[in-house]
């Protein structure tokens, strides 16, 4: 009995190398963590611009904001995309070099191939909403190509990333029937659930 125990467990160890070796497992909790505080930040940019130029996205439900007031917002939005694509190149290489891992190879190419094509879509699809002039579909919409591409690339990395798209499409769907609030769910999805998930990669794999 010990013996067959023994030669699952061995099965087991084999089959846990062979898809660690199959998946891109470099990305840092402290990636999610910097692009969640990135996207608090950018949220009371817009907080504040809003607040400034007397316009309430909830009492409008988002659907008579100003074209400068989403241009605005886009472009914060942008910029923390950035923000948080450049942290996580930067915690994900450190983390590569600790765990003597390469940061570039067929899997990490196989997980972003997989991450931005839904992404693409998305904000193809949120181009031709602020065409349309249907504003306020922009925030719920990013949150779910968001959602949809974290599970889409989850395949070829960390598993726990599942959970997190699974949310954020969760929350987007939420926030498109209550428009008025998309601000708020922009907020919760980008930043608090980066944060909240970064933290938990951080210390189940790298303390």
């Amino acid at each position: 009995m010990s013996q067959q125990q023994d030669q699952l467990a061995t099965l087991h160890e084999i089959r846990n190398i062979m898809d660690r070796s199959s998946r891109f497992i470099s990305l840092s909790g402290l990636s999610g963590v910097a692009a969640g505080v990135s996207a608090l930040i950018g949220a009371v940019a817009v907080k504040w611009y809003l607040v400034t130029h007397h316009i309430s996205y909830s009492q409008h439900a988002g659907r008579h904001l100003t074209r400068e007031a989403i241009m605005f917002m886009l472009a914060v939005a942008a910029l923390v995309f950035i923000l948080a694509l450049c942290s996580a190149t930067y915690f994900t290489a450190r983390n590569a070099r600790k765990s003597n891992h390469r940061v570039w190879d067929s899997k990490t190419e196989r997980m972003l191939v997989n991450l931005f094509i839904p992404l693409g879509a998305g904000g193809i699809f949120c181009a031709a909403l602020i065409y349309h002039g249907q504003f306020f579909l922009v925030a719920p919409v990013m949150l779910i190509f968001y959602g949809c591409a974290l599970l889409n690339a989850s395949k070829y990395t960390l598993g726990d990333i599942r959970y997190l798209g699974l949310c954020e499409i969760a929350l987007g769907l939420l926030a498109s029937f209550f428009a008025g609030y998309g601000l708020l769910a922009w907020t919760v999805g980008f930043g608090v659930l980066h944060i909240v998930y970064g933290a938990l990669v951080y210390f189940k794999y790298e303390r």
